[in-house]
C-alpha cells in the first residue's frame, strides 16, 4: 500500500465520518464517535474508494458510502466487545467498559441508523444507485449477523468445525463487508452490473485472506504490537483455521500439547507457549499464507482488465494482506 495515500484517504474519512456524528445527547454522540477518534486501519472506505476510482469515479462520489461501511464496521465492533465481554480495543477500554453497556448497545444501534441516513441522502449519486447502495450494505449486514450466530455456534459446539464450514463463517462474518465495500465503490462509480460483480469477487477473497491471516496473528502474533497474551487465541479456544489445521496434523504429544491449552483460560504461559512451538513446528504459518495467497489469485484476476493507478493500489492491498505480521 502506498502509505502516503492511505493516510490522506484515512484523514477525509475521519473528518466525513465525525462531521456526521454531532449531536445531542452528548454521551451517545461521543461514544458513536469514540472508536473512530481512537486508531483503525479505515481498510474497508479505502476500498470504497479505490474500486469507484478503478471504475473512473471520483473519490467524492463514493465518500458517502466509504464513510457508511466504516459506520456499520464499527457497530459490529462495539457490540462484538459487548458480547464478547472484551474490556480493550486498539489500546483503550472499549466503549461498553467507557460509557456503560446501555450507552454502547445504543451507540452502535446510532451507527447503524447513520450509516443508512449517509447513502440513502445521499446528493453524489442517482437515485438508483442509491438504492443499490441501500440493498448491498443491508444484505452485507445481514450476513454479519448469521455470521455470528455461526461463529457462536461453532465456539459452544464440542466438535471441530472443517474447513469449508469455518470459510463459510467468516466469508459471513467478514468478508460480507469487504464485499460489501468494493461493490458500493463500483456503484458509486454508477458502472455495469459486470464490474460490481468482479469488484464484489475481489472484495471476497480479499475478505477471506484477511481473516486468515488475522487468525494465523492470533497465535504466532508479537504481542507487543498486537497488545494480546501469547497464544490468546489458543487460550480462549478460537476454533480458527491455524488451529483447526494445526489439530489436524498434529499427533500424539503433539496433539495432546494442543488441546491442553486449547480452551483452557486457567493455563499456564508455559503450556501456551509449548502449544505455540508445535503448531509452528507443524508449519501451520506456512500453510495458511499458501491457502491466502490462493484468494489472493483470485482477486487479482477479477481486476486484470482493469489498467490505471487505482488497480496498483488494489494490487498492492493484496501483498500487504498475505505478508503482514499485523
Amino acid at each position: 500500500m502506498q502509505l502516503n495515500n492511505s493516510v490522506k484517504i484515512a484523514t477525509r474519512i475521519d473528518s466525513f465520518l465525525l462531521s456526521r456524528l454531532k449531536g445531542e445527547p452528548s454521551d451517545l454522540y461521543k461514544a458513536a464517535r469514540y472508536l473512530i477518534e481512537h486508531g483503525g486501519k479505515r481498510l474497508r472506505p479505502y476500498l470504497v474508494l479505490k474500486s469507484c476510482e478503478l471504475l473512473g469515479g471520483s473519490i467524492k462520489q463514493a465518500i458517502p458510502a466509504a464513510a457508511a461501511v466504516e459506520m456499520i464496521h464499527n457497530f459490529t465492533l462495539v457490540h462484538d466487545d459487548i458480547m464478547d465481554k472484551d474490556e480493550v480495543r486498539h489500546g483503550v477500554p472499549t466503549v461498553h467498559m467507557k460509557f456503560g453497556i446501555p450507552v454502547g448497545i445504543l451507540s452502535g444501534d446510532l451507527l447503524f441508523s447513520k450509516a443508512f441516513e449517509i447513502i440513502s441522502d445521499s446528493t453524489c449519486v442517482p437515485n438508483d444507485v442509491s438504492l443499490s447502495l441501500i440493498s448491498t450494505l443491508s444484505r452485507a449486514c445481514s450476513d454479519v449477523c448469521e455470521g455470528q450466530v455461526l461463529d457462536i455456534s461453532m465456539a459452544q459446539s464440542r466438535t471441530i468445525p472443517t474447513e469449508p464450514q469455518y470459510i463459510k463463517m467468516i466469508e459471513k462474518k467478514t468478508s460480507s463487508l469487504f464485499v460489501a465495500s468494493c461493490a458500493m465503490g463500483a456503484l458509486s462509480a454508477n458502472t455495469t452490473k459486470s464490474d460490481v460483480r468482479r469488484l464484489a469477487i475481489y472484495g471476497k477473497n480479499l475478505g477471506i485472506a484477511f481473516q486468515i491471516v488475522d487468525d494465523l496473528i492470533g497465535i504466532i502474533g508479537d504481542p507487543r504490537i498486537t497488545k494480546k497474551p501469547v497464544g490468546n487465541d489458543i487460550r480462549e479456544g478460537k476454533k480458527s483455521l491455524p488451529i483447526l489445521l494445526a489439530i489436524k496434523l498434529a499427533e500424539g504429544k503433539e496433539k495432546t500439547t494442543i488441546l491442553d491449552a486449547f480452551g483452557n483460560i486457567s493455563t499456564s504461559k508455559t503450556k501456551v507457549r509449548r502449544a505455540v512451538e508445535v503448531i509452528s513446528s507443524l508449519g501451520i504459518e506456512k500453510a495458511i499464507r499458501k491457502k491466502a495467497s490462493y484468494h489472493l489469485d483470485t482477486a487479482k484476476k477479477s481486476i486484470s482488465r482493469y489498467d490505471n493507478p487505482a488497480r496498483k493500489d488494489l494490487l498492492s492491498l493484496l501483498d500487504f494482506v498475505v505478508e503482514r505480521s499485523l
